[in-house]
């Protein structure tokens, strides 16, 4: 296992249980440069990729008017470029051993969008494009799955509720906008990616997946009869 972050800490944490086995790089997955000389890296300890998880993803809240240009590149950059360059340089190491798969963590606002996101649901919806080319142009030997979560318990989550000024309420209409009436665990998105990394989803690729509580199923107001 190799975690390619900008924060050692908490990627040796994730690590600990893999010791010999695991490999931590400093990465900025956002540059060309750093994530090509991370997969060298990769090449050299393990020869090989089997599964490429791209996961790195940052929010931003303004409208299309609102947001800067250096905002608006900072999101794409690492929601949608990293993506595009740690495919690029893990696929070739894929081919070597003659299968491998993709799993690019898009949102459930590839497909609904809130107010104020304007970068963010972009680049999220972009991500699925991005899924479904590699899924044609590596195929049959390689896979890729755009893995699609609602609300989930992150320090993503933590960060957006801290910017209004009464964070329990956040957290409470957000769990009322999900028909679960609850946020998910981390640990259910994993169990998800797990599976579509193995064997038994052999059949499944170019999909976008979505694990999101039933979020956005639900049309506002009523129709009486």
């Amino acid at each position: 296992m190799t975690i390619l972050d900008l924060d050692e800490k908490r990627a040796r944490d994730r690590l600990v249980n893999f010791v010999d086995r695991s490999l931590f790089i400093h990465c900025d997955v956002s540059k060309a440069d750093q994530v090509k000389g991370a997969f060298n890296q990769i090449d050299a300890r393990f020869g090989a990729v089997d599964v490429l998880v791209n996961n790195a993803g940052i929010q931003r809240y303004s409208t299309v008017t609102d947001t800067s240009e250096e905002e608006w590149d900072l999101v794409m950059n690492v929601n949608l470029k990293s993506a595009f360059l740690c495919s690029k340089y893990a696929i070739p190491l894929m081919q070597k051993r003659g299968k491998g798969i993709v799993i690019n963590v898009a949102s459930v606002q590839s497909f609904i969008t809130q107010r104020k996101v304007a970068p963010y649901t972009t680049s999220k919806t972009a991500v699925l494009g991005l899924t479904r080319s590699i899924a044609v142009d590596y195929a049959p030997d390689i896979r890729a799955v755009a893995v699609c979560p609602g609300t989930v318990d992150t320090p993503m989550l933590r960060w957006a509720a801290n910017q209004s000024p009464d964070p329990e309420e956040v957290y409470r209409e957000v769990r009322e906008m999900h028909l679960t009436q609850r946020i998910a665990e981390p640990v259910e998105i994993a169990e998800l990616i797990l599976y579509l990394s193995s064997d038994k989803a052999a059949f499944i690729t170019g999909q976008a997946i979505r694990i999101d509580g039933g979020l956005g199923l639900v049309v506002a107001g009523s129709v009486r009869q």
